[in-house]
């Protein structure tokens, strides 16, 4: 069996009609979005960074973060979903009261 030396290409997007994206229309649509919604502009990839560490932020659950942004790989969400502090702040928030809980008192008092 002879192997090919072409690397598979991903799966292309696809327009409401089924045809493939152009790259460029979706560049302007991009940037019309960002324009009419009063936003900063920025490039499209670094909006998958943003929308993966809000979803962490919400404490979406990491399979449904991959079906939403289109992954297949749990990797995917290491690379994109970025830890910020506010993560960090209630993971310590968490293990202090785990850690560090005063025992109930029968009576219902600590």
């Amino acid at each position: 069996m002879r192997r090919s030396r072409c690397r598979p290409r991903p799966p292309r997007r696809r327009s409401r009609c089924g045809g493939a994206i152009n790259p460029r229309t979706d560049w302007d649509n991009w940037k019309k979005l960002l324009v009419s919604a009063g936003v900063r502009d920025g490039r499209l990839h670094d909006a998958r960074h943003t929308a993966a560490t809000v979803l962490l932020l919400l404490g979406v659950h990491e399979r449904a973060m991959m079906s939403l942004l289109g992954w297949s790989s749990t990797a995917m969400a290491g690379r994109y979903a970025h830890v910020v502090a506010p993560i960090h702040g209630e993971v310590a928030s968490r293990l202090d009261g785990l850690l560090w809980a005063q025992p109930e008192d029968p009576n219902g008092s600590r």
